[in-house]
């Protein structure tokens, strides 16, 4: 059984004819007693820091735990996230290429329509001046012509270079 500082400061011991100093024995016992109730005040207050300290444990290891289950839940979120990054840069990347192959055979497409173009006007210069040649050596026939006619007939001449002038008024 448990003794209770009371317990100790109220007890008190049967007389016998040659017993001790009844002061003495109570004195020691009040020192006895004043000594047990500090124990034991210090045992419940180390108990209740103990359950404190232990109740804290109990809550950093919650929070451990916790705190190693969003640790490993971010790092498989962060390869997720990696993963994920990787396979839009790599789609990216085809968008990119595919994108590019076309800009390329348009420009190829073009470029050829250009040359095709430069062809055709090549062509059309060298007909123009073909044409141009052709009409310029016509004219110079004519010239030729008309200043061997203006040669051989003065009258001619007159008569051509009044006729132009006078339908000319007409008009």
């Amino acid at each position: 059984m448990r003794l209770t500082p009371l317990d100790i400061q109220n007890h008190r011991f049967s007389r016998r004819l040659r017993g001790v100093d009844p002061l003495e024995v109570e004195g020691f016992l009040q020192l006895i007693s004043e000594d047990y109730e500090v124990l034991v005040r210090q045992r419940d207050a180390q108990a209740e820091q103990l359950r404190v300290l232990e109740s804290r444990v109990e809550d950093l290891s919650r929070n451990e735990k916790l705190l190693q289950e969003t640790i490993v839940t971010a790092k498989a979120l962060s390869d997720d996230l990696k993963k994920t990054a990787l396979k839009e840069s790599e789609v990216m990347i085809a968008q990119a290429e595919v994108k590019a192959e076309k800009l390329l055979e348009a420009s190829h497409r073009r470029a050829a329509r250009l040359a095709e173009d430069i062809r055709e006007m090549k062509a059309l210069r060298t007909r123009l001046a073909d044409a141009l040649r052709e009409t310029l050596q016509t004219h110079l026939a004519l010239v030729d012509t008309l200043t061997e006619v203006d040669a051989a007939d003065p009258l001619q001449d007159r008569v051509a270079y009044l006729a132009p002038r006078s339908s000319s008024r007409e008009a």
